[in-house]
């Protein structure tokens, strides 16, 4: 029987790191994957394989409406989706790859099969009809999510698909439905609008981009319609007839009234995931779930099983990889003896379209519902130059301060690069920075980062550029 100090269960991004840093502290360390490659959703199915073809859809795009006011004269690009899908997948290749390089460096074993946990320091791994037990002193569960179902609706990934079919479809279909405005539905949207498709979205609630702030949702769902989305908000699909060579989808508003039926080509059931425990003998062995399906935890990521941890999608908090990531790390230290921790008040979240919508920290809604005293500043993508000189203008950066003592409590942004300038609102934000620090810091210019200088100056109502 093999013994080792930790057994992680999931190789997806919180996994693998939690790991990684173990090994890197020392630990004899084992890792349990089901599937035939690492790197789990992440890598495989999700974050990665959509921003390739978001990315790749965007210069089709370009090429097809921007190249030409820029000078540059090119015939009308024509599609090959098989070899876009071929770009998608060797971007897969190589993160996978990379992935087991750093088990191989670390000297972690990569245990292939689906982990079950029998108690306290033993995991059952089994595949292929056989199975081993293997000894451990401690557990970690990083299982992850899977796509949320819609009653009454069945997913095939051919016509009526999730996520992970709308990663891998033949062609470009002519309509398209999205069920769900959150960040994956319209990521995705985003990529077959490009690529030809018609796409309309419908969001149960009166808005897109649940739990963003609403300001920036509210400006962004303009953006995409300007793009070309129709959003039909306030309502829900209630089934998908699929018999005919159309596939009928049956829309009521969700506060009831009169059904409408709308055609399409492919429906996308976007409504979220959920956590994965399938299989891992949770119940019998004794770890609790709260009433989500989700893993139940301490301070310390500890489980009500001694011994046994967990982290990321499996548990409360943002389906999100970095929140993955930084929790492995953390569980990875505290099993060492170290103060392992993660700030949950910094946690950035990014929808990778084109533009970027980028946010850290509080809302508007929630500092107003916690009667927080705040100041806002705001400043235009229209009024910096290096995005008037691009002619990539929409968008803007909202910075939210506390009134009292102008700490940073939030920043967000709606615009290109959006995800890569956060990350100054975070660092600011995780040494508790002021906005007076952000707007007396000297940014390059020009580049759209003097944005984010600007609505902090804004904040003290000394925007120069505004």
């Amino acid at each position: 029987m093999a013994t080792y100090d930790l057994v992680v269960i999931g190789t997806g991004p919180g996994g693998y790191v939690c790991a990684v840093r173990a090994s890197q502290l020392g630990m004899k360390v084992a890792v349990v994957e089901k599937n035939a490659s690492l790197g789990g959703t992440c890598l495989n199915v999700g974050c990665m394989p959509s921003k390739a073809l978001l990315h790749a859809s965007e210069m089709f795009e370009e090429a097809a409406h921007s190249f030409a006011k820029m000078g540059v004269s090119i015939s009308a690009p024509k599609l090959d989706l098989p070899a876009m899908m071929n770009f998608k997948q060797q971007g897969i290749d190589g993160n996978v790859k990379g992935v087991e390089f750093l088990m191989k460096k670390n000297k972690i074993d990569v245990l292939k099969g689906s982990g079950k946990i029998l108690g306290t320091g033993k995991v059952e791994v089994s595949a292929d009809g056989k199975s081993q037990v293997i000894e451990t002193k401690n557990i970690v569960i990083a299982t992850g999510s899977d796509i949320a179902r819609l009653k009454g609706i069945e997913i095939d990934e051919k016509r009526i698909v999730s996520s992970t079919g709308a990663l891998s479809l033949e062609k470009a279909p002519g309509r398209l439905l999205v069920i769900g405005a959150g960040v994956i539905g319209l990521e995705l949207g985003s990529v077959w609008r490009r690529l030809g498709s018609e796409v309309m979205v419908v969001e149960f609630l009166d808005r897109i981009l649940p739990g963003m702030d609403g300001e920036v949702a509210r400006q962004f769902q303009r953006i995409l319609e300007k793009q070309g989305f129709a959003f039909k908000l306030g309502s829900k699909v209630t089934g998908v007839e699929s018999n005919g060579k159309a596939l009928l989808a049956k829309i009521e508003p969700a506060a009831g009234g009169a059904a409408e039926t709308i055609e399409a080509d492919v429906v996308l059931v976007c409504i979220g995931r959920v956590p994965y425990t399938d299989g891992l003998g949770l119940k019998e062995a004794g770890v609790a779930l709260d009433n989500r399906g989700r893993v139940q935890i301490d301070a310390h990521f500890a489980t009500t099983l001694k011994g046994v941890y967990a982290i990321g999608d499996v548990v409360a908090g943002p389906m999100l990889a970095h929140k993955a990531e930084d929790e492995g790390v953390a569980v990875a230290e505290i099993l060492a003896g170290q103060a392992g921790h993660v700030n949950y008040d910094v946690i950035p979240g990014v929808v990778y379209t084109t533009p970027e919508v980028s946010s850290v920290g509080k809302t508007e809604e929630e500092l107003k519902q916690a009667g927080v005293a705040y100041t806002v500043g705001k400043f235009p993508f229209t009024a910096n130059g290096r995005s008037k000189v691009n002619q990539t203008t929409d968008g803007f950066v909202k910075i939210l301060a506390d009134a009292k003592t102008d700490r940073v409590l939030g920043v967000h942004i709606v615009g290109r690069e959006a995800g890569e300038m956060i990350h100054e609102a975070c660092v600011l934000m995780e040494f508790g920075g002021s906005a007076e620090d952000l707007a007396r810091t000297c940014h390059a210019h020009p580049t759209r980062s003097e944005a984010v200088k600007e609505a902090a100056l804004a904040v003290g109502k000394r925007a120069i550029h505004m």
